[in-house]
């Protein structure tokens, strides 16, 4: 029995590979913006096809799209959606509110995931205590997307603003399905969204980040750094161990990044009580912080039992950030969201039996 081609794991040019075989390239091109900008996800609904074509597509083609398993809704408004891959694996998606003070949501972020599991093993992320599993595919990655709209759309009556790329997983060891996703959430025949609104978060690859400048997608890059020592950031992060994704190389590629784009960077750094919160700490994030056009970004620590952080204390954190801003660098705080559901930043795993 002959396998069906699964058309959203497809590039746009191997969509359009596998549509000449028997059509014009305008047919590629249609249903692309059928799958990637209408969202249709029936071939019988792709009504500028031809009925010949449609059928070709009922015998060769199918969408396999993620199947909704779970939501869970935090106190503050943020969901959490726990979908179910065709392998039978999970992966878990979030939906962050903002709220103005009429009470209506003036941004909607999703947090979507690249992979599931992760391979990085940072020593207080429930997502990395998984492991690496799997990668997801470009489809996949842009159906969280879409599902997560039409949950904004039904919930809140308006559509996504942000995504960020900060669920399971490490994006940048999923390059080409991240880029891949990319493409489909920003070309006028796919989502239409603004790559400005978009932020692709890592551990830190230095290879990948220069190659993301080279590539150049105009998205937002942001790093989660997390000390500014060699000694303790190996101790949490397991890929600051080598000599190619260490500290220096890290902030060599940074530099090549924003020198070649133009653009600076997020550094993202989660506040661990009696570790990283020292004005030591914050004097030397600050001298990195400097070397290229960067704003850093205070993650107050979300528990995972079984990890044995704890977050900051108040007055810790605002020594911290006095002296940052006393050192001229750009702060903001990211304080906990979904906490309540296990939606937090760091708390995302799948507690199903994969």
């Amino acid at each position: 029995m002959q396998t069906k081609q699964d058309l959203l794991a497809l590039s746009r040019p191997e969509l359009q590979t596998w549509v000449e075989k028997t059509e014009k390239r305008f047919r590629a091109d249609q249903l692309y913006r059928w799958l990637w900008k209408q969202g249709v996800r029936s071939f019988d609904e792709m009504t500028n096809l031809p009925d010949s074509f449609r059928t070709r597509l009922h015998a060769e083609a199918e969408l396999i799209t993620l199947k909704p398993a779970q939501i869970q809704t935090s106190s503050d408004g943020t969901v959490k959606m726990l979908f179910e891959l065709s392998s039978g694996r999970h992966i878990e998606t979030v939906l962050i509110p903002d709220f103005d003070e009429e009470g209506d949501p003036s941004r909607l972020t999703v947090c979507v995931s690249s992979q599931v599991g992760c391979a990085m093993a940072c020593s207080f992320c429930a997502t990395g205590v998984m492991g690496f599993q799997q990668n997801l595919s470009a489809g996949e990655i842009v159906d969280q997307v879409r599902l997560a709209n039409e949950l904004a759309e039904s919930t809140y009556g308006s559509r996504i603003t942000n995504i960020v790329y900060m669920g399971m997983g490490e994006p940048m060891l999923n390059y080409e399905a991240v880029i891949g996703s990319i493409e489909k959430l920003t070309s006028e025949d796919g989502m239409g969204l603004s790559a400005k609104r978009i932020t692709v978060s890592t551990v830190g690859l230095a290879m990948r980040i220069r190659q993301l400048a080279d590539q150049d997608t105009r998205v937002n890059l942001a790093v989660s750094l997390h000390s500014p020592f060699d000694a303790k950031r190996s101790s949490i992060m397991p890929v600051n161990r080598k000599a190619k994704t260490d500290l220096a190389a890290l902030m060599d590629s940074i530099e090549y990044y924003t020198s070649k784009t133009g653009r600076g960077v997020t550094y993202e750094y989660c506040m661990f009580e009696g570790f990283n919160d020292t004005i030591s700490d914050a004097a030397e994030l600050a001298k990195l912080a400097r070397r290229a056009p960067s704003k850093v970004n205070l993650i107050m620590y979300n528990p995972v039992s079984g990890l044995g952080f704890s977050k900051s204390s108040e007055d810790s954190l605002n020594s911290f950030i006095s002296r940052l801003v006393e050192d001229r660098v750009r702060v903001t705080v990211r304080r906990s969201r979904g906490q309540d559901i296990d939606a937090a930043c760091g708390q995302l795993a799948t507690k199903v039996n994969d």
